[in-house]
């Protein structure tokens, strides 16, 4: 008979995550998720309010949480938040890069200002706060996750959206530079790859009654995913249960890249 699968693999308690862009949607969720499962949460965001809010609802689930407000694409913005951090003695264990934004129009009207906000919050966004992050695990020789959120654009292309998909796509090939880099101070880098998830970046997707259509058609699931479906697949891979696994991007998606 088979040894039962040692839960306590999952069990975050004691580690500390930085979650980007975690005052809403994805971000949010895979908060609830790491708080869940024991992970004490630092919440960012842009704005001090929303973060306040946000830290002020894990406290009131009895989740340890903080917060820091900073702008993932500002690299002083970014370097002065994590002084702050370790004025505070706090250690960052696990990061998940997933602060975002979209912008939909077409290349050939698509001005570079444009290019350049989407590209530098999704991607060089992650490479800053990813540099931060890892500088300090390697200093303290115990390791640590990273977990950069990517999408179905990390594979496959949608006209309107380039600098997005430009960016994902980006975050794919970003994530095993840091695998091929850091694995060797036991740091695990790997991504996620969300499918169409109910968010409020894509409400007016979800609104659009030809769109909904197409996403509920072309998806093996014939629905939308939730944003906490999402936190699974965080804890994995946040977690010891995933220190063999690196570089790695896993979709989550409800098999919609795995159909024609």
């Amino acid at each position: 008979m088979a040894a039962p699968l040692d839960t306590s693999l999952f069990n975050l308690s004691g580690r500390t995550a930085l979650i980007t862009g975690s005052v809403r949607g994805i971000g949010q969720a895979l908060a609830d998720g790491l708080a869940a499962a024991g992970a004490r949460i630092v919440v960012n965001g842009r704005r001090e309010a929303a973060v306040a809010a946000a830290v002020d609802r894990l406290s009131a689930q009895g989740c340890a949480a903080l917060g820091s407000v900073f702008d993932v694409s500002d690299e002083a913005s970014v370097i002065q938040a994590f002084e702050a951090l370790d004025a505070q003695g706090i250690e960052v264990d696990i990061l998940i890069n997933n602060a975002g934004v979209q912008f939909r129009k077409p290349m050939v009207e698509l001005a570079v200002e444009d290019w350049r906000r989407v590209v530098d919050t999704n991607l060089t966004g992650a490479f800053i706060v990813a540099r931060q992050t890892a500088r300090r695990m390697i200093a303290r020789g115990r390791g640590g996750k990273i977990i950069n959120i990517g999408s179905l654009t990390s594979e496959a292309a949608r006209a309107t959206v380039a600098p997005y998909t430009a960016a994902k796509g980006g975050i794919k090939l970003l994530t095993r530079a840091m695998a091929a880099e850091w694995a060797q101070f036991d740091i695990q880098a790997n991504a996620i790859g969300p499918g169409y998830i109910l968010t409020e970046m894509n409400t007016a997707l979800i609104e659009n009654p030809e769109f909904d259509a197409w996403v509920k058609s072309s998806n093996p699931a014939g629905r939308w995913g939730r944003p906490d479906e999402l936190a699974g697949t965080a804890v994995y891979l946040a977690s010891a249960a995933s220190n063999y696994v690196n570089g790695q991007i896993i979709y989550v998606d409800g098999g919609w890249l795995s159909v024609l």
